[in-house]
């Protein structure tokens, strides 16, 4: 098992690595956290790092983000929606690079999925301007769907709204999905 410790946490997540990192809580009571659990340990996820995500510095995520802040206002005003809220959900999918893609396909600053892009008519994932007007859009009809309730729409940028649904409006048991809700939440909160 390799213990680490809670300042390394902050190191791990801008890295490129993408290893995830769980926690364990011993009989005494003393936690352990790693990215390689062991077999037969209760281990709970308590951050899931995106694979394939482009390197990031605190400097160059502050520096994007007030690069990106007059873009982020004016979405933000143009549909009736909380910048505060787009910051968040921002700086978690791609922590501010407009250029960051997952694994999963996902691209930009508000890491588009070409299904969703296509429905909320961007063109180019890549461009800032189409990526956050159409995440913008997205979150906006999430919240319109789960009536203004804030979990659920977070919950629903990340697994799709299908699986909030399929879950009787709740948020999925997906471990990505609840740390992700968590973060964007205490981001949103932070700000």
């Amino acid at each position: 098992m390799k213990p680490l410790l809670i300042a390394t946490l902050s190191i791990a997540l801008i890295t490129d690595a993408g290893a995830d990192i769980f926690k364990y809580t011993d009989p005494s009571g003393r936690v352990y956290y790693t990215d390689e659990p062991k077999k037969g340990f209760d281990y709970r996820l308590i951050i899931r790092t995106r694979p394939r995500t482009y390197k990031h510095d605190l400097q160059f995520m502050s520096g994007n983000k007030l690069k990106f802040n007059d873009l982020v206002a004016k979405a933000a005003a143009k549909h009736q929606m909380d910048p505060k809220l787009l910051h968040a959900v921002i700086q978690a999918e791609s922590a501010y690079n407009p250029n960051a893609v997952s694994s999963a396909g996902a691209v930009g600053l508000m890491q588009l999925m070409p299904d969703t892009a296509r429905r909320y008519g961007v063109t180019d994932r890549r461009d800032a301007e189409q990526n956050v007007d159409g995440g913008t859009r997205y979150l906006k009809d999430l919240l319109a769907m789960f009536n203004s309730n804030l979990t659920l729409a977070v919950a629903g940028y990340n697994a799709g709204e299908g699986a909030v649904m399929k879950y009787n409006n709740s948020v999925p048991p997906y471990p990505e999905t609840r740390n992700y809700v968590q973060h964007v939440m205490a981001l949103y909160r932070k700000s």
